[in-house]
């Protein structure tokens, strides 16, 4: 029977994270380890953005180099991980029962945003992968139920994995460059304290904190986390795996989210 594997969400950070000597780069390249093999995967990515929940049905998703003016080394980077149609028509299925219209793509591919982190999770890229798609502007609430209707997967060897950001403001990165903004570490410590004590409610309010609004000016690098939190079920706390910032006010933290005892 396939062990219950805890939703994970995870800072993606740049692109380059890849390349650099960074410690986010070592914990993402130490995480398949303590994880241990899943099933398979399920990606949600701040780099898929639909009007409605939607997977990908491709049986060889394609690398997406969906941004521009980085290194060449980066554009020759390659994640041929095999698909989860499967996957995502057991996703699609969930959803549609809990009352969601889900959509499926056959040719969608691997965002930045899934690859990226993956290639140094489960640099092998031989464990079939999927993604679903985030709706920005609907909210913590939509994405919240979005895991809730999903969340038996973990129980099935799947690995729902998030990726965003705890605190994702480019803006202001090119201005806090350097050194975490104090404005940047106060959230990212507000977030992290919230989660450890289950406080879905706190977290749905973000944009009620004094920095919130800063911390994500757009939400969505935000939302993943909202279905890996809705995906561990009610009364869910987030355990931290990493904490760090890079270039400047971009935390890299990442959290398992476990179920209530």
């Amino acid at each position: 029977m396939p062990q219950r594997l805890s939703p994970i969400f995870v800072s993606h950070g740049a692109p380059t994270l890849v390349l650099e000597d960074h410690p986010a780069r070592h914990f993402l390249a130490t995480l398949g380890k303590e994880i241990g093999r899943p099933e398979a995967i399920l990606c949600i990515s701040a780099h898929w953005e639909t009007a409605e929940p939607t997977v990908s049905t491709a049986e060889r998703p394609e690398t997406i180099h969906d941004f521009y003016g980085f290194p060449e080394q980066l554009y020759r980077l390659r994640y041929p991980a095999p698909g989860a149609p499967d996957l995502a028509r057991r996703t699609a299925g969930l959803l549609r029962g809990a009352g969601f219209t889900c959509n499926e793509d056959p040719t969608r591919g691997l965002d930045h945003g899934a690859w990226s982190p993956l290639i140094l999770i489960y640099p092998e890229a031989d464990i079939p992968v999927t993604q679903l798609s985030i709706q920005p502007g609907q909210g913590p609430e939509h994405h919240l139920a979005v895991g809730r209707a999903i969340g038996r997967l973990a129980d099935e060897g799947v690995l729902i994995l998030a990726s965003g950001g705890a605190v994702h403001n480019l803006g202001q990165f090119r201005v806090d460059r350097r050194t975490p903004a104090d404005w940047a570490t106060a959230f990212e410590t507000w977030l992290t304290e919230r989660l450890a004590a289950g406080d879905t409610a706190a977290i749905a309010g973000y944009a009620e904190h004094s920095e919130g609004m800063k911390a994500h000016p757009t939400d969505d690098h935000f939302l993943p986390l909202f279905v890996a939190l809705g995906a561990a079920g009610e009364g869910a706390h987030g355990r931290v795996l990493h904490r760090s910032f890079a270039h400047g006010s971009l935390a890299m933290s990442a959290y398992a989210m476990d179920k209530a005892a």
